[in-house]
């Protein structure tokens, strides 16, 4: 979540032209033979290519020293309400078995941190209890791994990386993404008035410029929208889908818990006509997004229209799908605040908490939270929402 009041240089790295440079060689391959490279191919290589990638380095994106702001780094309490959310979730599936959870993009830890603070409060983590970072860029993980050694040795959980939701093959536990989706490359259609195009980059000499072409690459159910304005911009992402189905592919039992900002499509195409892809770079937005590729993060709104139909057809069932507050109120937000305010020290520190709060539930009125439990699980889950 940008933050407009703090301001930041550009991270450390190749500077802009070389950067340019860097990234036409990326996606060479990856042309059309009149040098159209789709936008998600080009989003691809500006957030996660090595060695360039927004993504890529050891650099936490988020917090004061990065670009934006994440729920679990307003407020402890949001990770700890997650971890109350995790105990119900195993209780539910039966607190002899051993929890296993697994966060998808945990960034620099500030997650992972609330919700150990939940387990030790609770007389530490059920038995076993093993937490999963899959963090695509390894110097990262490795430095959010070292981060939490210690609050994880204290609430008792084996905390270790890992390369992919599936791994480590089948299992049952719960899967985390928080803001994770949005940031996955996306497709970006336009709508003529006569048909759909794609949008994307195409490569000039030595410069990137904004492209596009007649539609060619077939769009998976549900079906682009009938007839809206001319100039009208849809998103989607191929790749969020994707983590959808791997997740339905290896959660047996459990649930997985998406967090992020979007909206149903339908509402997008209405609010948002021309798209929502942002580009931030030191909490301010970026104009260009092709300015500075590799130093500024690139996103679009999650549509949850499609991110729920490919859920479905993977197998999944929907537990919820609602704002971020309505989830965090059934997840027992209220209760954990009010212990909270009761621990406060001085009436400034009660203050700072109640901003905090007041925040996480009406600062991410833009997000949503999607509940997804695998089907053996859904009649035992159920009881919960």
């Amino acid at each position: 979540m940008p933050a407009p009041e703090a301001d930041r240089t550009a991270p450390s790295g190749p500077a802009t032209a070389d950067r340019v440079r860097l990234v036409l060689r990326s996606l060479g391959p990856l042309c059309d033979p009149d040098g159209f490279v789709p936008f998600d191919r080009f989003m691809e290589v500006a957030l996660y290519a090595e060695g360039l990638g927004y993504y890529a380095g050891d650099r936490s994106p988020t917090g004061p020293g990065g670009d934006f702001y994440t729920a679990p780094q307003v407020h402890p309490l949001f990770g700890a309400t997650l971890g109350d959310r995790a105990r119900a979730v195993h209780r539910a599936l039966g607190e002899r078995r051993p929890l296993r959870l697994v966060e998808l993009g945990p960034g620099d830890g500030s997650l992972a941190a609330g919700l150990f603070a939940a387990f030790r409060e609770a007389g530490g983590a059920p038995d076993g209890t093993e937490y999963l970072l899959i963090e695509r860029a390894p110097s990262l993980g490795r430095a959010t791994l070292e981060r939490l050694g210690e609050a994880a040795d204290s609430a008792g959980v084996r905390v270790r990386l890992g390369t992919s939701v599936g791994g480590d093959g089948p299992f049952e536990g719960i899967v985390i993404a928080n803001e994770l989706l949005d940031a996955q490359p996306c497709r970006r259609l336009r709508w003529t008035g006569r048909e759909w195009t794609e949008l994307g980059v195409e490569i000039d000499g030595a410069h990137l410029r904004p492209a596009e072409r007649p539609l060619t690459s077939p769009v998976p159910p549900p079906a682009l929208p009938s007839g809206p304005e001319p100039g009208t911009i849809v998103e989607l992402s191929p790749v969020a889908e994707a983590i959808v189905r791997e997740i339905a592919d290896h959660l047996v039992g459990g649930v997985a818990i998406v967090v992020d900002y979007g909206a149903e499509e339908e509402e997008i195409v209405r609010g948002h006509p021309r798209g929502t892809l942002a580009a931030v770079r030191g909490h301010r937005p970026v104009d260009d997004p092709l300015e500075a590729p590799g130093a500024t993060d690139l996103s679009a709104f999650v549509n949850f229209s499609r991110v729920r139909s490919a859920a479905r057809r993977a197998g999944l069932v929907e537990l919820a799908y609602s704002s971020q507050a309505e989830a965090l109120g059934r997840w027992g937000f209220p209760a954990r605040f009010e212990a909270a305010v009761r621990r406060t020290r001085s009436s400034e520190e009660e203050v700072r908490l109640r901003l905090a709060a007041k925040n996480l539930l009406f600062g991410f009125e833009g997000f949503r939270a999607l509940e997804l439990a695998a089907r053996a699980s859904a009649p035992a889950l159920r009881g919960l929402t």
